[in-house]
């Protein structure tokens, strides 16, 4: 595991940096247009390189040193956040250079994100990947907690090219991490002929296509991103509807729910959970489920069933998303890795904007409490229901034998 600490870490630094730059951006965008259309924009200029690219980046990450990937992803963001710093300092900033940029850090990042996790499989023993899932779920809830706070201060005490430089040099601390690790490169199949990228990519598709508890496994993946990210996303909504926009609750909503997430990864590092890590993940999509339904109920009376609830939905998140991760992690093959996490990367990207248009508009016609109560009864009864299909509970010990005969098409 030391060698997953020091990535660890040097990761951790660098995705503080970027949550900075990210909170930075959009807070920009706001005070200087004042438009909701840019920012909305903005929002999806940063999503759909993921969705879009992510089934062509797969094979190369399979092919390619992971190491030399994420790498290289890190000193390509920080060259485009260099190249928005002297636009700032020169005041010829223009809110396309923004958007070119966010595309350009989208791309890296889809790069960089199934890069990394298929490199953890190749430094971390199998026995460690739910504790090793957990500690990443960990950095996600301190960056949720700390991220937009240290945004906005620095946004506040430094012009917007100095809140850049806290990217660049968060980056080149993980870089510099990052160089001495040695991470071994999956074997390939020796007996496997030369093909094209789109043959590989067409692979990926079959692989989980195929391989039946994979395909619902993916699918609840999805089906967490199309419900509890939006109504995430809407929680000033419901502040400003049931709490009578009171920020500060929101504030303390929004931090009980990243520390929720950060406990929920510190446990999963002590404890990784039930043998069977399905039944781990299935409980924390449960917890999600019924805590995101009694969110609704949240009002000026009952602020602290909101706060409660808010907390347990991102400790039953860690739960849910970090097992989904060891599992796939443990028993997909690594030199399938690549292309399995960019496309899951890319369903559950698309997912999210699916969802906020959904949500928005239902939020718009019936509330926000009964939102809250559709959301969280439809995770709830889909983690429920998963635990009695056998190709999903079964997943790691039935279907492990048969990963060659899926990637060969036989």
């Amino acid at each position: 595991m030391k060698k997953f600490m020091v990535i660890w870490t040097s990761q951790a630094i660098s995705l503080f940096g970027s949550a900075v730059v990210e909170f930075a951006l959009a807070w920009y965008l706001t005070i200087k247009t004042g438009s909701a259309t840019i920012l909305a924009t903005s929002m999806l200029v940063a999503i759909l390189p993921q969705v879009v690219l992510g089934p062509f980046i797969g094979p190369y990450i399979d092919r390619w040193d992971r190491k030399r990937i994420m790498i290289v992803a890190d000193i390509a963001i920080s060259t485009l956040t260099i190249g928005l710093a002297v636009l700032f300092w020169l005041d010829a900033i223009q809110i396309w250079h923004i958007y070119i940029a966010m595309a350009g850090r989208a791309v890296g990042q889809a790069f960089h994100f199934p890069a990394s996790m298929a490199a953890v499989t190749m430094i971390v023993p199998k026995k460690d990947l739910t504790r090793a899932a957990g500690l990443n779920q960990m950095i996600q809830g301190v960056i949720t907690i700390a991220g937009p706070p240290a945004g906005a201060f620095l946004f506040g005490i430094l012009p917007i090219q100095g809140v850049l430089m806290v990217d660049i040099m968060t980056a080149v601390i993980a870089v510099l991490c990052l160089i001495p690790i040695v991470i071994p490169h999956p074997k390939q199949a020796t007996d496997k002929p030369s093909t094209s990228i789109i043959f590989e990519m067409i692979e990926g598709f079959r692989y989980i296509w195929k391989w039946k508890g994979l395909t619902w496994l993916i699918g609840l993946s999805a089906i967490i991103s199309v419900f509890i990210a939006p109504a995430i996303a809407l929680l000033p909504i419901m502040v400003n509807q049931a709490l009578a926009g009171d920020v500060l609750k929101l504030g303390w909503i929004e931090a009980a729910f990243g520390v929720g997430i950060i406990l929920g990864g510190l446990l999963l590092g002590v404890w990784p959970g039930f043998k069977n890590r399905i039944i781990t993940c299935l409980t924390g999509v449960i917890l999600c489920g019924l805590a995101a339904t009694t969110m609704g109920l949240t009002s000026q009376g009952w602020f602290q069933v909101g706060l409660a609830s808010s907390f347990i939905v991102g400790f039953g998140m860690s739960f849910a998303n970090g097992p989904i991760m060891a599992v796939l992690q443990a028993t997909i093959e690594k030199n399938m890795q690549g292309r399995i996490f960019s496309l899951m990367g890319s369903v559950s990207s698309a997912m999210v904007p699916i969802g906020l248009i959904i949500a928005g508009s239902t939020s718009d016609a019936i509330g926000i409490g009964p939102l809250f109560y559709i959301c969280g009864i439809a995770v709830m009864m889909t983690g429920i229901i998963l635990f009695f299909v056998p190709a999903l509970m079964n997943f790691e010990n039935q279907m492990k034998p048969h990963l060659t005969e899926l990637v060969q098409g036989e």
